[in-house]
This record gives C-alpha cells, structure tokens and sequence, in this order.
C-alpha cells in the first residue's frame, strides 16, 4: 500500500483531499487519526505538519507527499519532485512598514527581518550581497515591525490582507510557490505502479479544469466558420439532424476564453447551445 503524507490542516490540506476526491479516491478527513486508509484504492494518509512532510518522505516514513515548495526548499530535504500540482500557489516576499519609502534592496542593509524561513531568506540576501541580521520566528511573523521586534519582514503573500491589516506592504517577491507532490527514491515496484495510476487520474482531473463541454445546433451552410471558430483538442464532433439544413456540433472550450467564442457562434448562426462541466479528461 502506498503511504502519502498531507499537510493535517489549512488550505494545501483543504486542496489535497479535493484532488484525492476528484480522482475518485476516499479519504476520511478525521483530523484526530494520524494515518487512514483509502476506501477504494491502495492508499493510507499520514497527516502531519507540513514542515515535517518533506523529512518523513525523504527518510521513507512516507512514500509520497504533497509539501509546498517553499517548505521543500526550506528543509533542503531530499526527495524527488514527481509533480507540480497546480495548487495552493503562493509566493514568499519581502514585506515594510507601508509608511517607510524603499528605494531598492539596499534599504535592507543593517536591517533586521523576520522569518519563519530563514534558510531560503539567507540565500538570497547572500545571493544580492545584502548585509542583514535574520531573527527567526515561529509564529505570528507578520505582527514583528508593529512590536519593534524587526525592522522588515519575509513571510508567505496568498492575497496580501494580511500585509494590509498589519499596515506592512510587500516590497520584493522572492520566490513564487506551489503544492508539490514529492516521493521517497526508493519506492518498490508495486508502490510505483500506485503511484502510476493515482498520477493518470490525477491529470484526467488537471485537464479537466476551466473546461466546458459545448453542443450546439449549426446550419450546413455556415459549418466551416463556426468550425474554423473553435479551439477543439483536435476537432469538433459533427452529428447529422432531421433538419438536413441543420446538424449537431460538440466540442470543448477552455472557459478562459469561453464568452468570447460563444458571441462569435451565435453571429455565425449556432442555436439551442447547451454547455455542462466536466469532471474527468482523459488525452
């Protein structure tokens, strides 16, 4: 049985047992259980904190984990990066007091900045030739200018509110990051071949995403336009109708560019358009 560990709580928690779900994997989300079973896959969830996750891969305890890749790079654990899950994105930056003029890095020469990720925090100012004292702190880092502790900041951006509550303003972003799922070297060949199909229905889920299942009624005539108007995967499906001056088109439009295209078929004659989600795409 393949052994995965997840965040316990919080969003990359919330966000992982949505995948789980997605691809049709049942997971109790008991958060008083430390390691549960599946209910209709090989799979058993070990919930911990997430600065312990990329440890407990990197030493077998896990076979598989999903870790933000902040917290990967922070405890330079070796594991293997198997996928880039598209999810819990984040980014870690350089925050001031909102009211204090930066007129580059520089200003944080001599400055003290607060942390929870120390390590990554040194490599860049190392990396800028930037001379400041790093205090580390494990909980509330936002709060540290308000109280004196720190002249600055270097935290986790989501939306920013935090920033603004706290009368600080994000200055530099020095890493963007995402949910990474990561895995033990040496898993044995009965735990890839898991691993192998989670991953397929993990990307039937992923392709699926911000995706539209279009039909729609055409007339003959203006077949080729609305055709030529449609970013299908390869080209759209064509069903004859009673009406031979008419037939049925289906296809699949991202929803980025989904209104944009609808205005373009109802111009060229397309009728009786019906759209519905979709959970699953297989390519």
């Amino acid at each position: 049985m393949l052994r995965i560990a997840v965040q316990s709580k919080g969003r990359l928690f919330d966000d992982t047992i949505h995948l789980l779900n997605e691809a049709d994997i049942k997971v109790s989300s008991n958060k008083r259980t430390l390691l549960v079973a599946a209910q209709n896959f090989p799979l058993e969830v070990l919930y911990l904190r997430d600065d312990d996750i990329p440890q407990s891969v990197a030493s077998g305890v896990a076979d598989i984990g999903v870790v933000g890749e902040n917290e990967l790079l922070e405890r330079g654990a070796e594991a293997e990066i198997i996928s880039r899950l598209g999810f819990s994105r984040c980014r870690l930056s350089l925050a001031i007091p909102k009211d204090i003029d930066f007129p580059g890095l520089e200003w944080f020469n001599g400055k003290t900045i607060a942390t929870s990720y120390p390590v990554i925090l040194k490599d860049f100012l190392s990396r800028k030739g930037i001379d400041a004292d790093v205090h580390v702190i494990t909980g509330s880092v936002e709060i540290s200018p308000g109280i004196g502790l720190a002249d600055a900041i270097f935290d986790i951006v989501s939306s920013g509110s935090t920033l603004v509550s706290n009368n600080l303003r994000e200055v530099y972003v020095v890493m963007q990051s995402e949910a990474l799922l990561i895995g033990h070297p040496g898993m044995s060949e009965e735990k890839q071949a898991v691993l192998k199909e989670m991953l397929f229905r993990f990307e039937a889920v992923r392709q699926a995403e911000d995706k539209k299942y279009v039909r729609m009624n055409a007339p003959k005539a203006r077949l080729q336009e609305i055709i030529n108007v449609l970013p299908g995967l390869k080209s759209p499906t064509v069903i004859p109708l009673a009406d031979s001056e008419w037939c049925s088109v289906h296809t699949v439009l991202d929803e980025k560019r989904f209104w944009e295209i609808i205005g373009q078929l109802k111009e060229l004659g397309a009728q009786g358009i019906l759209v519905t989600p979709i959970e699953k795409m297989i390519l």
